[in-house]
């Protein structure tokens, strides 16, 4: 996934880099102390989508009201569900009343929460458009992915789909914030693809848990990414976890990288067969029709 998501080789990742220390402690120090410069603030009507979202008496009116008071989350959502991730025809949705009405309450906010974090994953310039780019990409596959299971499981799938995106915001959180250490240590704000695997490897979980708390997101978020991070003794994946192991397969897969075998799916999600098949046909169609897109 890194050789992917960071354009390397292999080889590049596994060498050690002693330098890189003080730079990893400077993160760890900045997560733990809540100093981060880079953790994306919390949307202003995410506190108001959130209350209708979750109020099983709230009408679509009411919601539309909100999204149309934002004319920059009115348009990101208009391109989110028309994206190959979230379309279900072949009609463009021209408005939001249009998008709630065809995607129903449920399915608009896994559109919403893609929305909102979408500006916070796009590039800010040349360098990082390739990382940028993949990671989001990466990120949605492994969030529809775990909304796809959640519903097999009669879990709240719109809730795994919002934690779903998280570690993909939380790589290019940490990545920026790695530039900003470096540059302050260095002189260069350029670290190197060995120092921002060995990050992400180690801060991608911390990093998911701040942006949930800065965001207030409730409690049932901080549960779902605390046992994909570390499962219980007798639960040895969660639904989230196992949204982004065959997230990442076929993510891998369809950029025709190395990817885990077939045969090793089944040995390590909880689904059966036919599960994992439904949940992989489903993610190949978003996944080609974006390709063709």
């Amino acid at each position: 996934l890194f050789c992917w998501l960071l354009d390397t080789e292999p080889s590049k990742l596994h060498t050690e880099c002693p330098a890189s220390s003080a730079v990893l402690d400077e993160l760890h120090s900045r997560l733990i102390n809540n100093t981060m410069e880079e953790v994306p603030r919390r949307p202003m009507t995410l506190p108001m989508l959130m209350r209708v979202l979750s109020d099983e008496g709230s009408d679509r009116q009411k919601l539309t009201e909100i999204i149309l008071g934002d004319p920059a989350l009115t348009d990101q959502i208009l391109q989110v569900a028309n994206s190959p991730y979230f379309r279900t025809g072949e009609h463009t949705i021209e408005s939001v009343d249009q998008a709630v009405f065809v995607l129903g309450m449920n399915g608009i906010r896994s559109v919403i929460a893609a929305a909102v974090m979408r500006p916070m994953m796009a590039a800010r310039n040349s360098r990082e458009a390739l990382f940028a780019q993949r990671a989001w990409r990466w990120g949605l596959t492994c969030a529809r992915a775990a909304e796809f299971i959640g519903k097999l499981r009669k879990e709240d799938a719109s809730a795994l789909f919002t934690t779903g995106l998280l570690p993909a915001l939380s790589y290019i959180t940490i990545s920026r914030e790695l530039q900003h250490i470096c540059r302050a240590q260095r002189g260069t704000g350029d670290p190197d693809t060995r120092l921002i695997a060995n990050a992400l490897t180690r801060y991608q979980w911390m990093a998911c848990q701040l942006i949930a708390s800065e965001w207030n997101l409730p409690p049932k978020y901080h549960a779902y990414l605390m046992e994909a991070e570390r499962p219980a003794p007798d639960q040895e994946q969660t639904t989230l976890s196992d949204g982004m192991v065959i997230g990442t397969r076929e993510v891998l897969r369809h950029a025709h990288q190395r990817n885990l075998p077939e045969e090793d799916i089944a040995k390590i999600v909880r689904l059966t067969q036919e599960q994992i098949d439904h949940v992989r046909k489903a993610l190949k169609a978003v996944l080609s029709e974006g390709a063709r897109g």
